[in-house]
């Protein structure tokens, strides 16, 4: 029952900072609240991710690179984590349990890594188990390349669908107008994986040689928000876009979602992106 006013919360004030940009954009909220706020856990620093356990407790992803773990009023850091690339909006991001967690133990992660030949970082995807206070078992399932010293646009939301695929994104790290529109490259993406971090038969690029067989969806800017919907089991996400240009989209496979070339938004110092607002095949 904490755990689904804890949700709420939180859910309600991300909807309210979200929203109030504009006037024709304001949130009708009840008259009377129908939930008391409670603080639940103390003296976080940037936390990213949250993962409830089978027993209650709650895996915490901190931005810097810790992994914490909540039970019983207490916070145990896990050790044993790869080494984490901190960097402006990178760092450790989202964590999701296994669909069939409570039998194999799986959890994943993505966060941003230095691992690869260039300078600065990129996102990646892990999953690993938890004994003692520590992850084992530890495996690489994706790493996006090439790295970049900028820090904007890592993502990452990791989510699994009614068939238990693994879907994360990754923003297009800076560069709108060489990333996004080119499924040839990393970033500006959703990715579809198995839950062993192959590549599914039926991904929509699979058979083009020169694509990213893991992309499922590209033309995004920063997905920082994914969702499954509990009624239909679509695949939701929210994209932080420029100035006045966030969007809520459902995840389509092959979709284009149009950025750089499609947008609401405008720069954030004032000047146009495109006079296109609507995306067409």
């Amino acid at each position: 029952m904490k755990n689904s006013i804890f949700l709420t919360y939180i859910f309600v004030v991300m909807i309210n900072i979200s929203c109030g940009q504009k006037a024709d954009n304001d949130v009708h909220l009840p008259k009377e609240n129908t939930f008391t706020a409670e603080l639940w856990v103390a003296d976080l620093e940037i936390p990213w991710g949250m993962a409830f356990l089978p027993d209650e407790s709650i895996l915490i992803t901190e931005k810097s690179g810790k992994l914490i773990h909540f039970k019983d009023g207490i916070k145990t850091e896990i050790a044993g984590l790869p080494n984490i690339y901190n960097r402006g909006q990178g760092g450790l991001l989202d964590i999701e349990l296994h669909p069939d967690y409570e039998a194999n133990g799986w959890i994943y992660f993505t966060f941003a890594s230095e691992e690869g030949e260039e300078k600065g970082g990129h996102t990646s995807l892990m999953r690993a188990k938890i004994a003692n206070n520590s992850l084992i078992d530890k495996e690489l399932l994706y790493k996006a390349s090439p790295n970049t010293t900028k820090g904007q646009h890592f993502g990452s939301r990791i989510e699994f669908d009614d068939d238990g695929f693994l879907y994360f994104s990754i923003g297009e790290r800076g560069e709108r107008d060489v990333n996004p529109q080119n499924i040839s490259r990393d970033g500006g993406k959703i990715y579809r994986l198995r839950d062993d971090g192959s590549i599914p038969g039926d991904n929509p690029f699979v058979s083009d040689a020169s694509a990213k067989a893991a992309i499922y969806t590209y033309g995004n800017r920063n997905p920082q928000g994914m969702a499954k919907n509990p009624e239909t089991g679509e695949i939701w996400i929210h994209e932080h876009g420029p100035k006045g240009g966030d969007e809520i989209n459902i995840v389509k496979k092959g979709a284009n979602y149009g950025w750089p070339l499609v947008t609401f938004g405008i720069n954030y110092s004032g000047t146009p992106i495109t006079d296109k607002t609507e995306w067409r095949e």
